[in-house]
């Protein structure tokens, strides 16, 4: 039952990455003899979860079953002992240790220069004491005085400069050591220090061939979904893929790939539910004369989960979603982030020119098109790319399967709008309503190169108020606008289909009214 010295190789076959761990799946195939018998596997990485491991061990004769009594990891820490570089190391490794050795070297005769000049300085203040006591008791030796003063100051002007150049050469030195260590850390991965094996004990009924697969849970692995949109035409290409990063302590070279958004860490438990009690209560006499209101900003959307800022997380809509990579892919252990193709469809696209001044005065390509990926598309960034090449990055967020999405292929420069609004209030004699008319003025321009030609259509989106008691009252004044809104929808979004020929410009005024009873307040 000794474990081997040298382990049996379990690689990696297959990875599903998580949002921020990942599920590893090793196999091998064993030739265990008959009895209980201890294995030595690996290695793996060292921060492979305990308590996930998991192995089955299979044969191809269900008469000679193999059962697992013990599965463990051990890890195992061997410093790196400081050598120098052999044949088989890199340039990049033999400059370091050369620009050590000589930084050592330097610091060494950097510290005996600034002793030795150390020594001159209290040998020349010796010598200027010895001249002192000399010239008050009588003697005078003015040829010897100079002479040595000349030599130790002759001396601490060698030694000083000296210095000077070994620190300019030690500084030179830890410059460009600084800088083959950057590229050594960019370019060479060090050897890990703590090493993870399997030590796997099982008791076979005879001996012979059996397949193990074994799987647990890693830290320091996740992925997030990226896209890229190319817009060719009226056709939209969108290329899904899988951003992976992951320092787990090893490569995956060839694995099977699966991207799951599935959060196996957090708890399932449903929240506790507790009262709520409510509760009737009369009206006061001031809360009967009056009526409250106020203006609220309200965001209008469809049916699906909130929207992502940024990218915290993955976006699943609440259901757990599962993709995979159409090939084997190799992950290396870096860090960095690693592209992995998942899907790619071509639709149809309908395309706009859409504008909202009040929220933006740009006019913006606004693309439409169905999810025909046969997969929903999860919130995350998209490189959008038309016949001028990469024009910038934008958001799609979450798209269920046959679903319709937009996208945003930036602003067109040579339109330009300007919002103009003007507001009167007045107060009916009788009924003492207050009536309040806005006027929305919107100029839109096109500045066309020469010799562009045709038509363009602008597609123009203004809001007005829409009132949630009957107290108050928000009525269209369709005589006073020009033109009247194509499509005015129960959200209160006026919209205006504008061509506008090469050079054209053009105005559009809406009108409408709020009308509130004299009892309303906060209007």
């Amino acid at each position: 039952m000794s474990t081997a010295r040298v382990p049996i190789p379990l690689p990696v076959t297959a990875v599903t990455c998580l949002e921020d761990r990942a599920h590893v799946e090793r196999s091998a195939v064993l030739e265990l003899d008959a009895g209980v018998q201890r294995l030595r596997l690996g290695p793996v990485s060292a921060l492979a979860v305990d308590r996930s491991l998991h192995a089955e061990l299979t044969t191809d004769r269900p008469e000679r079953p193999v059962t697992v009594l013990d599965l463990r990891i051990v890890r195992g820490w061997t410093p790196r002992a400081p050598q120098p570089p052999t044949g088989d190391d890199s340039a990049l490794r033999h400059r370091e240790h050369g620009l050590e050795e000589e930084q050592r070297a330097l610091e060494q005769r950097r510290d005996r220069l600034r002793a030795r000049l150390d020594l001159l300085g209290r040998l020349a203040a010796d010598l200027l004491r010895e001249i002192g006591e000399g010239a008050g008791s009588g003697e005078a030796e003015p040829e010897r005085w100079a002479r040595e003063l000349d030599r130790v100051d002759a001396e601490r002007d060698a030694r000083g400069e000296e210095l000077r150049s070994v620190e300019a050469r030690l500084a030179a030195v830890a410059e460009g050591l600084g800088e083959t260590r950057r590229a050594l850390a960019l370019s060479e991965e060090e050897p890990a220090e703590l090493v993870g094996h399997i030590e796997l004990t099982v008791d076979a009924a005879a001996a012979g061939p059996a397949e193990l697969r074994l799987s647990h849970l890693t830290p320091c692995a996740l992925w997030r979904p990226a896209y890229r949109a190319v817009l060719d035409g009226g056709a939209l290409t969108l290329e899904t893929d899988a951003m992976v990063w992951q320092r787990t302590g090893e490569d995956w070279s060839d694995v099977r790939l699966t991207f799951s958004t599935a959060r196996s860490a957090q708890a399932a438990d449903p929240p506790r539910l507790g009262e709520d009690r409510l509760t009737l209560r009369d009206r006061s006499s001031a809360e009967r004369r009056t009526v409250d209101v106020e203006l609220r900003e309200e965001e209008v959307g469809d049916l699906g989960p909130a929207p992502v800022v940024g990218l915290p997380g993955v976006d699943d809509g609440g259901e757990v979603r599962v993709l995979e990579s159409p090939a084997p892919v190799s992950v290396a252990c870096d860090g960095r982030a690693h592209r992995v193709p998942v899907s790619a469809f071509t639709t149809g696209a309908r395309s706009e020119y859409a504008c909202s001044p009040e929220l933006s005065p740009l006019v913006t390509q606004a693309v439409r098109f169905d999810n025909r990926s046969g997969h929903a598309l999860l919130a995350g960034p998209v490189d959008l790319i038309r016949g001028s090449g990469f024009t910038g990055r934008g958001t799609l967020g979450f798209t269920a399967p046959g679903a319709p999405a937009e996208l945003a292929f930036g602003s067109s420069d040579d339109h330009r709008v300007v919002r103009e609004t003007e507001e009167v209030r007045d107060t009916a004699g009788i009924t003492q309503r207050t009536v309040v008319t806005r006027t929305v003025r919107l100029h839109l321009s096109r500045f066309s190169a020469p010799g562009e030609h045709g038509e363009r259509v602008v597609v123009l989106r203004e809001r007005i108020p829409v009132s949630e008691v009957s107290a108050v009252e928000v009525r269209l004044r369709k005589e006073a606008c020009s033109p009247p809104p194509d499509v005015l929808d129960a959200d209160g979004v006026a919209r205006w289909d504008v061509s506008l020929p090469a050079g054209g410009h053009r105005t559009v005024t809406l009108v409408y009214e709020l009308s509130a009873s004299a009892k309303v307040t906060g209007l």
